[in-house]
């Protein structure tokens, strides 16, 4: 009888006993640098949280923590064990958050609100109607995106660029011009001829271009269209973009519109462009995934969508 010969065994490195608990404690009391925090969000005493990050301590051999009178600060040990960890939770939350709802959305797209209202939302039908399979779930908000912790599979976001520890693609430029609503320009009185005729008219500045180099802002739009007889300081000042262009279209002034904001508006002549001039600006919509990750059918479908309706290649209803 002939014995088969068996392939030898791949060597596997045993794992070590994580002490699972330990770290959980560790994590929360280095995030909030507060044991008293820390037992709150684990929903136990201050007391336990310490005696696990001794465990932890003795654990590893090295101290975690400078322990205060009344704070705590990590060592330079604690620092990077807390880095690790924290998107290691991140990881090990996103997935049983998926395994635990598979009814959850399929994509998880964050953007800023004005975006979201403006571009996205009139479109997305169109996304629904190419991959009905899929789910959407639109979150709103301008700040990094945090893959790991919040689950995000792809953001959207207004910027310079240059986005580190993720993999950023420009969408579309946002060149800006004036908007208004199309009785504006026709007023009999005040009419809008040319650029030095917005002294006649109340300019609605958005507070989110100040403090912002290369985005354009009243003054440098009415420099580069030669105007000088017009206030560039006056007129209410709004907290978004969005809404300085929703008061343009409410009939209450001219509104500085960037052009991917306004396109829809324009289009359903909810808003006009007085004037032709328009102002180049450093900030572009940018489509932000993670550095280095396997994307999903599903992300890069929708990617390949965004890219689709930024190009103007579908202009179906």
């Amino acid at each position: 009888m002939r014995l088969r010969s068996r392939k030898p065994e791949a060597f596997v490195k045993p794992r070590h006993p994580v002490p699972l608990n330990a770290l959980r404690a560790f994590e929360a009391a280095a995030r909030c640098l507060s044991f008293q925090a820390a037992a709150e969000q684990l929903f136990v005493t201050p007391a336990a949280v310490s005696h696990q990050v001794k465990r932890l301590e003795a654990y590893l051999g090295v101290k975690l923590f400078h322990r205060g009178h009344r704070a705590v600060e990590l060592t330079a040990e604690g620092e990077a064990l807390a880095a690790s960890l924290g998107e290691l939770f991140g990881l090990l939350d996103l997935a049983l958050d998926r395994a635990t709802a598979p009814t959850a959305a399929d994509l998880r797209v964050s953007t800023m609100e004005s975006f979201a209202a403006k571009w996205l939302a009139p479109r997305l039908h169109r996304f629904h109607r190419d991959c009905p399979d899929l789910k959407v779930r639109i979150e709103t908000g301008n700040e990094h995106a945090d893959f790991v912790r919040d689950g995000i599979d792809v953001a959207i976001r207004y910027g310079r660029g240059g986005y580190t520890g993720v993999s950023a693609e420009r969408l579309m430029d946002a060149p800006v011009f004036p908007v208004c609503a199309p009785a504006l320009p026709g007023d009999g009185r005040w009419p809008l001829a040319v650029p030095d005729d917005l002294r006649h008219h109340t300019l609605l500045h958005d507070e989110s271009a100040a403090g912002r180099p290369g985005v354009p802002d009243w003054p440098a739009w009415l420099e580069a269209a030669g105007a000088t007889r017009v206030d560039a300081a006056h007129g209410p000042v709004f907290a978004s973009i969005y809404l300085a262009q929703e008061a343009a279209a409410a009939g209450h002034g001219v509104a500085l519109g960037v052009a991917p904001l306004v396109e829809e508006d324009l289009h359903r002549g909810r808003l006009v462009k007085p004037f032709d001039d328009a102002l180049d600006n450093a900030y572009a919509f940018w489509i932000v995934r993670r550095h280095g990750a396997d994307n999903s059918p599903a992300v890069d479908a929708f990617c390949r969508w965004l890219r689709k309706e930024a190009s103007g290649e579908a202009m179906s209803p």
